[in-house]
């Protein structure tokens, strides 16, 4: 947290604007560490030469790691210890099964691209989760800016939604990952929180109590009280920062237009209902209505997949939630038009081990994982990537992180080679490797 260091004066005439907080403008996206980057943000493409595919994307992160041998890579001949205890079910791709649990995948399979190649050589989450969230492998504490912040970074904030949002929060196993790191508080995420609550409501675009015309008009007097202040200080780089950040979160609380953004209620019970009435389906839900109103990228965070026992129990509440929410998205995606412009992902940070082990769970697998890509150019019905008879290595066509991150940026029109600044003036590249994953347009 920074501090201002005014004359008395001048403090006086800025607590004045304490009544903000009533507004709740608390989101960390828009006020905490307003002075971490002070350079003014990047607008439009960095990438020249790089034709852009997506105008959003949506990232459905599976936090805990799916196990890719009960859901999209069954190994139906391979020995009941690894077979598992689903069977199979043909799609609507000829000669492509999955899981039984996921019957409403089963008919929309020809509308996503299915890769059995995800692969790299970690097991730890923080390190796993932060290395495929942002391409960079690091420590587990977030050395790089997860894809969504530097997306932020790149667009700038173009209207008046935030440019990245995770619903219903970043993932979080001990600490929150996926963070913005040395590109500072302002490309942060708008945490969303929960879509799927009763009475819903987004607590940095509504106000938190009800205002005659007359005291929203006193209040926004009192943000205007900011701009005088910064004319009598001079040199205060801080004060500038927190000024540019209250005027931002100031025209989200006014702004129509990011309270439709939200207005989740306004969806049709029926619609809602094909979603499933789920925190993972409501926010599914939640990121079309925003990508639809030209949000540029939406984490949709759907953890609890870390089955180490009772592999079973888990699956059998957690699939069929999937199963719902992510056929629902792909499905309405498609009829609304928007699958040209939207490019959807679903991945974990790891795959699980093929034994099911002594507590029937299956462990941590950094080697072999399953990933679903939709939209913005990708071919649908196809199967990308094969994993060996025992579903535990990678023997063809093998994707690692910085691979489809390097995908997602050029998606974005980004240019994954460019240089990013840290706080002490370091350039550092986007991503260090990677490349695109051509095989999902060819």
């Amino acid at each position: 947290m920074f501090r201002l260091h005014l004359p008395d004066s001048s403090r006086r005439s800025f607590m004045q604007v304490g009544g903000l907080s009533a507004w709740g403008l608390t989101q960390t996206s828009l006020l905490h560490a307003a002075a971490d980057q002070l350079q003014t943000p990047q607008s439009g493409s960095s990438a020249m030469g790089i034709d852009r595919r997506a105008k959003s994307v949506i990232l459905v992160y599976l936090g805990g790691g799916l196990s890719h041998h009960d859901s999209f890579d069954m190994k139906p001949d391979a020995v009941a210890e690894i077979r598992g205890k689903y069977s199979s079910i043909d799609t609507v791709v000829p000669g492509l099964q999955i899981c039984e649990l996921l019957p409403m995948m089963s008919e929309c399979m020809d509308r996503v691209c299915l890769h059995r190649g995800g692969a790299h050589n970690n097991d730890h989450h923080e390190t796993a989760t932060n290395w495929v969230m942002s391409g960079r492998f690091g420590t587990p504490f977030g050395d790089w800016p997860a894809m969504g912040a530097v997306a932020a970074h790149e667009s700038g904030f173009p209207g008046t939604l935030p440019p990245y949002v995770a619903i219903p929060r970043n993932p979080s196993f001990t600490w929150e990952l996926g963070k913005s790191a040395f590109l500072g508080g302002r490309y942060e995420s708008f945490k969303a929180g929960d879509p799927n609550e009763p009475a819903y409501r987004v607590r940095d675009v509504t106000r938190a109590e009800p205002l005659p015309d007359v005291r929203v008009q006193r209040r926004q007097s009192l943000l205007s009280a900011v701009d005088g202040l910064t004319k009598n200080i001079e040199a205060n780089d801080q004060l500038a920062a927190y000024d540019q950040f209250q005027q931002r979160a100031a025209r989200m609380v006014m702004s129509g237009e990011a309270r439709d953004a939200f207005a989740i209620e306004a969806e049709s019970n029926g619609l809602r209902d094909r979603y499933g009435r789920t925190t993972f389906g409501q926010s599914c839900l939640l990121a079309r209505r925003l990508v639809e109103r030209g949000v540029g990228f939406v984490t949709v965070n759907f953890g609890g997949w870390d089955h180490h026992a009772k592999i079973w129990e888990g699956l059998e509440k957690r699939l069929p939630d999937f199963d719902r929410g992510f056929s629902a998205l792909v499905t309405d995606l498609h009829q609304r038009g928007l699958t040209q412009d939207v490019l959807v992902v679903a991945m974990g940070e790891f795959g699980r081990t093929p034994k099911i082990n002594k507590d029937v769970g299956r462990d941590h697998w950094g080697p072999a994982a399953s990933l679903l890509f939709c939209g913005a150019g990708v071919v649908p019905g196809r199967v990308l990537g094969q994993t060996d008879r025992d579903g535990g290595q990678v023997v063809d066509s093998p994707i690692g992180p910085a691979d489809v991150a390097f995908t997602i940026y050029r998606s974005l029109g980004i240019d994954p080679h460019k240089h990013l600044y840290t706080p002490d003036g370091r350039p550092v590249p986007i991503l260090a490797e990677g490349r695109q994953i051509e095989a999902l347009y060819g």
